[in-house]
């Protein structure tokens, strides 16, 4: 699965348990079999599925998160913001050196050569399209670094009652001067309202930051996210957040 969010905004939050909500979408404790289909691919079986034989998606193809590429600039509380997919010739020595960041390497693990940096943004550009690697660029400035995925096509969907079309985010804020200020939490409230209103299919934005990160839980809380459980994840014991279609008008 991506790596661990590093989250913008200091200060812990206390973390209370998740609640329900009109509608339902906010219920977590669903006895839910996920299709046949979904449990393959994220096996890595081969299966009769929109996914080539190659793993590589063309311009014809269906896209798994709705060209992300064409969603555009949209307006936040804190200035213009897009979200922009990498080229590595020209974002990996920016997306190295925050990398590089102790503060970010300490949950992205991340640190070292350009070379790991590389390896771990092409497997995303080169694989089938369940994620796609972003700069975030805020009034004219590339300031941080995304992951758009497919919640329920990684193998995050094990660890928690997946349901079709949930969408994951990571994020990091690549500048010192930049974190503490509540960019993370304009931000993150801006990307998760986007992806609800560019994939009309997907009815929850997905986040599962480190518990040991405090700020990055705050940051989610504060972007109208809600915790929804403690989850065991191979590398790491996380908090599953969930931003519910439902709820957006209310958190």
């Amino acid at each position: 699965m991506p790596p661990i969010d590093a989250s913008a905004d200091a200060g812990p939050v206390p973390v209370h348990s998740g609640c329900s909500g009109p509608g339902g979408d906010s219920e977590d404790t669903l006895d839910l079999r996920l299709p046949d289909e979904f449990l393959a691919l994220v096996a890595g079986e081969a299966v009769d599925s929109p996914v080539p034989a190659d793993g590589r998606f063309t311009a014809a193809d269906d896209d798994l998160l709705d060209h992300v590429g064409d969603w555009g600039p949209l307006v936040t509380p804190v200035g213009p913001f897009q979200l922009v997919p990498v080229r590595l010739d020209r974002d990996l020595p920016l997306i190295g050196g925050w990398m590089n960041d102790p503060a970010v390497a300490a949950f992205w693990e991340l640190a070292g050569s350009p070379a790991q940096t590389e390896d771990h943004l092409r497997s995303q550009l080169t694989g089938d399209g369940r994620s796609v690697p972003c700069v975030g660029v805020l009034d004219g400035t590339p300031m941080s670094y995304w992951e758009i995925y497919r919640a329920d096509l990684d193998p995050l969907a094990r660890h928690y009652p997946a349901r079709p079309h949930d969408t994951g985010l990571h994020l990091l804020i690549g500048g010192v001067a930049d974190r503490g200020r509540g960019l993370g939490s304009a931000l993150l409230r801006a990307v998760a309202d986007l992806v609800l209103d560019r994939r009309p299919a997907c009815a929850r934005v997905i986040a599962e930051p480190d518990l040991r990160n405090t700020p990055s839980v705050a940051a989610f809380l504060s972007a109208g996210f809600r915790f929804a459980a403690e989850v065991d994840l191979p590398a790491k014991r996380a908090a599953l957040m969930i931003r519910d279609r439902s709820l957006r008008h209310l958190l």
